[in-house]
Order: C-alpha cells, then sequence, then structure tokens
C-alpha cells in the first residue's frame, strides 16, 4: 500500500488528525476513502465546506482553509492493530508539524487514540486545555462508519463547534 500524502499548506484554520489511514485510503493515497467514512458529509454538513467532496478532492480542502494528517503514518485495517507506542511517538511528531506549520487548530478525531496518545486517559471531546505546536486542540469523535455510537448529526454538531471557534478567531489554551 501507497503513503497517503499529508494534506497541508500554510495559514491553515484547522489541521485534521486521524489516528492513521485505513487500507482503502492506503491504497488510493486519499484520506478518509473508504465509501462508509463520514468524514466528507460532516465537513460540507457543519459548513467546513460548501459542497460535498469526494475523497479524490482532498487537496482543494487547503483552499477552505483545512488541512489532514495522521498521529501514524502507516495503513492498518483498523485503529485497534496500532501499539500504543505508535500513537505515541505520533503525537511527538504532530507536535513537530504543527509548530512548523502554525493552523490555529488541530482536531484529532479519535478519542481512544488521543487518550493513548496524549496520555489523557480520562479527555472528552471538545477543546482540550493544552496546545500542541502551539495551536488550539480539539478532540473530536472518528468519523468512520464502524464508529456507531456517534451518528451524523451528532458529528456534524460536534465538527460545528470546532467550525465556529475556529473561524471566530478564538485560539485553544
Amino acid at each position: 500500500m501507497g503513503e497517503v500524502p499529508d494534506v497541508v499548506g500554510p495559514g491553515l484554520r484547522v489541521l485534521f488528525c486521524g489516528i492513521n489511514p485505513g487500507t482503502v485510503s492506503g491504497e488510493l493515497a486519499q484520506h478518509f476513502a473508504r465509501p462508509g467514512n463520514r468524514f466528507w458529509k460532516v465537513l460540507y454538513g457543519c459548513g467546513f465546506t460548501d459542497r460535498l467532496l469526494a475523497p479524490a478532492e482532498q487537496w482543494e480542502l487547503i483552499d477552505y482553509g483545512i488541512g489532514i494528517t495522521n498521529l501514524v503514518a502507516r495503513s492498518s485495517r483498523a485503529a485497534a492493530d496500532l501499539d500504543p507506542s505508535e500513537l505515541r511517538e505520533g503525537a511527538v511528531r504532530l507536535d513537530t508539524t504543527v509548530a512548523g506549520l502554525a493552523p490555529a487548530w488541530v482536531a484529532v478525531l479519535g478519542i481512544q487514540a488521543y487518550r493513548v496518545a496524549f496520555r489523557r486517559p480520562h479527555a472528552a471531546i471538545g477543546r482540550q486545555p493544552e496546545r500542541v505546536g502551539g495551536a488550539g486542540l480539539w478532540l473530536l469523535p472518528n468519523p468512520s462508519g464502524l464508529q456507531a455510537r456517534y451518528q451524523l448529526p451528532d458529528l456534524i454538531s460536534q465538527f460545528a463547534e470546532l467550525r465556529s471557534a475556529a473561524w471566530a478567531g478564538a485560539l485553544g489554551g
């Protein structure tokens, strides 16, 4: 499987950070490419984008002030296939990446992965008290279709809170 490149550029308002690419994303070199993933629907539904983008259009996110990276670069069938040490190394790498890009916000998508990676076992959804690489930090549920606990309207509502903060110019911390 190929690499899934970071979708990044200068002046980002939000850098979304997934856990790691799934196998379909790895094969296509596109973020959130599995058909059941709701990431693209959520971005459109809460107003991050003005139309529903397809994974193949991921580079258009830069024009919206949005980027995408992952905690762990290697693809796998499920996030559960990752070792905790990989997640923790990913948090360190994310800090360095963010310091170089200087987005206003970083949004980690995946509660359990965040808790392990950042050693915050009781972290809850929403704005976090700490910063990463100088950016405000937000925790959101993973939009994977396998994450049945959160339905599309719930995801849209939670992502909309971040969008409001990011476009209001509010910084975390």
